[in-house]
């Protein structure tokens, strides 16, 4: 995630160049700050290089297991095909910040301290546009495509449905296992009338998504057996935070009062998304709360979560002739997208008014 620096011709420029080099190494220490922070990005996707107008990621079948021989006989064909695969796209993104001459006048004596917040803040928005990507990704899961920030991002999976679907394909053949599965489920909390969300719910929900995520198939219709290892919940439901938080961090069974041993406690990391504002109903028994598996396994075996970046941040400056302000400009170019979904599963928690589609588990 460094970023590339061009070097101005406005170095000839007594001032500029008194400014230059400082703010190209305060960027750079901003860049690494920010880089160490981390963030949905570094948490939730496999980063990758490349050099290409976009990036192709092919799925196969695989090999069976090892079929007996007698003695003295040949081994037994296998055969590979292809099944799904899927091409993300690089997208350009831009921003600049001024320096007014008025400012570059002031800064005799180093750095003025709104070209430092300004150079600051710049590298920031880059690193927040990266990271808020990743996070409008997956919370736009149930779709194939968002907008963001004037882009038109694919979210569809390698099989062309949305990250999360009850009707997610598998398979090259009839005779390679070819099927559906689901990675979208919901759990109903009706019972007998509405009702908000409990403890019980939510433990429930991991437990059977973790089951899901276990017995995904793959292109021959064989059980991956991944487990799954992190949650990831919105950031504005404080109660379905609390809850994840108890079941994730008690010893023991924290829906029960039996002390009974908590099969969930420290094999989880939970993930909030601060920019995943869900939808909140009026009423909290009419309230959907999303909870989200993932393998951080099969996220990188899979080619599950994934972002390509192209071009890190590229800055430039000049001296505008018009108004001898100082420009600054960025440039970035990356692709984002889901290869595939067998690494991750949406559960959601809904009362019977707020049912949705999906189906139960």
């Amino acid at each position: 995630m460094s970023f590339i620096y061009s070097v101005s011709d406005e170095y000839n420029n007594s001032k500029i160049g008194k400014l230059a080099t400082p703010l190209k190494v305060l960027i750079e220490a901003e860049s690494d700050a920010q880089r160490k922070k981390g963030g949905a990005l570094t948490t939730l996707f496999n980063i990758e290089k490349s050099n290409r107008y976009g990036e192709t990621i092919q799925y196969g079948d695989e090999f069976t297991a090892f079929s007996a021989a007698a003695e003295g006989t040949a081994a037994e064909a296998d055969s590979l095909s292809d099944t799904f695969s899927k091409f993300i796209e690089h997208i350009p993104f831009m921003k600049e910040f001024v320096i007014t001459k008025q400012m570059l006048d002031d800064s005799v004596y180093g750095i003025g301290a709104d070209a430092k917040r300004r150079a600051q803040n710049f590298v920031r928005a880059y690193y927040l546009t990266m990271n808020k990507i990743a996070e409008a990704a997956i919370a736009n899961g149930k779709k194939t495509s968002m907008s963001f920030n004037k882009a038109t991002v694919d979210l569809s999976t390698a099989d062309g449905s949305a990250l999360f679907s009850t009707l997610h394909k598998y398979g090259a053949s009839e005779s390679h296992g070819m099927g559906t599965q689901s990675n979208y489920f919901g759990i109903n909390r009706y019972d007998g009338e509405n009702r908000k969300l409990t403890l019980a719910d939510v433990e429930d929900a991991i437990t059977k998504g973790a089951a899901r995520i276990r017995n995904m198939k793959d292109e021959t219709g064989e059980v991956l057996g991944y487990t799954a290892d992190t949650v990831i919940i919105p950031g504005n439901l404080p109660m379905l935070e609390k809850y994840v938080k108890q079941v994730l961090g008690s010893p023991y069974e924290a829906s029960s009062a039996n002390n009974g041993i908590n099969i969930h406690y420290g094999n989880w990391n939970l993930v909030v998304l601060p920019t995943w504002q869900y939808e909140l109903a009026s009423d909290e028994t009419q309230q959907t709360y999303p909870i989200i598996v993932m393998s951080s396994e099969a996220n990188r075996n899979l080619c599950g979560n994934m972002f390509f970046n192209r071009i890190p941040l590229s800055v430039k400056h000049w001296e505008d002739c018009h108004t001898r302000n100082w420009i600054w400009n960025g440039y970035c170019r990356f692709g984002i997208g889901f290869g595939t979904y067998k690494h991750i599963a949406l559960i959601e928690c809904y009362s019977a008014s707020a049912n949705g589609t999906q189906t139960q588990i």
